[in-house]
Formats: C-alpha cells, sequence, structure tokens
C-alpha cells in the first residue's frame, strides 16, 4: 500500500525517538497505564504521533480502564486502516494511520455502553494531542526526539 507520507526508517527514528519509534514504526505496545494521554480529558483533537493527521476527536474517547486511551470511533473513517494480527497468539484488529501506515493500537468490539460498540485502544506514543485552545504547530517545532507525545473494522474472534 502507498501512503501520502513515506519516510525512511532512518528518518521516522530521527524524529520519533526511541519509544514512539517503537511503538508506531515497529508495532510495540507502551506499558498499561504509563502513557501521558491515558487521563486527557480538554476538548482537542488526537493527530497521527508520526505524520500529525487527525485521527480522533476528544469527545470520541471514554473511560474503558483498559490502560490506554480508548475512543469510540474516529474522526472520520478514512483516517485509520485495519488489518489483521495475529499476535499474541489471539486474532486482533489492527489500527493503522491511513496517512502514513503508523501503528496506533487496536479496535475491539467490547464497549457496549458507547454509540459504536467498539473500543479503539490507543498507545499515548501514537498520538499527538492539541487542545481546542491552542493550533496546530509546524511539525518542524514540535519534532523532538526525547518526548514526543475506511472500512469497518472485523470483528475480532
Amino acid at each position: 500500500m502507498e501512503y501520502q507520507v513515506v519516510k525512511s526508517a532512518a528518518q521516522w527514528r530521527k524524529e520519533l525517538g526511541a519509544a514512539a519509534y517503537h511503538v508506531l514504526r515497529e508495532a510495540g505496545t507502551e506499558p498499561p497505564g504509563s502513557g501521558e494521554l491515558l487521563d486527557e480529558d480538554r476538548p482537542g483533537i488526537y493527530y497521527c504521533g508520526a505524520c500529525r493527521a487527525p485521527l480522533f476527536r476528544a469527545n470520541e474517547k471514554f473511560t474503558s480502564y483498559c490502560g490506554w486511551p480508548a475512543f469510540f470511533a474516529p474522526l472520520r473513517p478514512a483516517a485509520v486502516l485495519y488489518r489483521e494480527d495475529n499476535s499474541l497468539a489471539q486474532v486482533r484488529t489492527e489500527v493503522l494511520c491511513s496517512s502514513c501506515g503508523s501503528h496506533l493500537g487496536h479496535v475491539f468490539p467490547d464497549a457496549p455502553q458507547t454509540p459504536t460498540g467498539l473500543r479503539y485502544c490507543m498507545n499515548s506514543l501514537a498520538l499527538y494531542f492539541v487542545p481546542d485552545t491552542e493550533s496546530m504547530p509546524d511539525v518542524e517545532s514540535i519534532a523532538n526526539p526525547e518526548n514526543t507525545p475506511s472500512a469497518e473494522p472485523e470483528q475480532s474472534k
């Protein structure tokens, strides 16, 4: 698949730093409860931590007690892509940024309390939050190697 934003591994590594690179480009997972955005509750937009494409609205976020920020829907269906993930001896649905292909987390059909019934379980390191009271800064001004904050998904089995 071709993405709008394409960079070499060396470019991503330099821009993201080790922890964010591991999550976004190597499909890693941050430890549960460790993400800076877990308890974020201000109005705003969550962007891809790699390419800054808009992904989720704050009003689509909910408390799921899973240890990671959870949303019930993306900002728009085409903002994310889905891929079957058979790692960890189970079938899950991986969520990727449609602009750059970065790993964001997984989506699960286990949130009946939400309008969609879905729980988009996202890594804080995969997201960049901009509150409504601020504007999105230039990508160059927010790159910090040491601290960088479609179709419907198939039902997981």
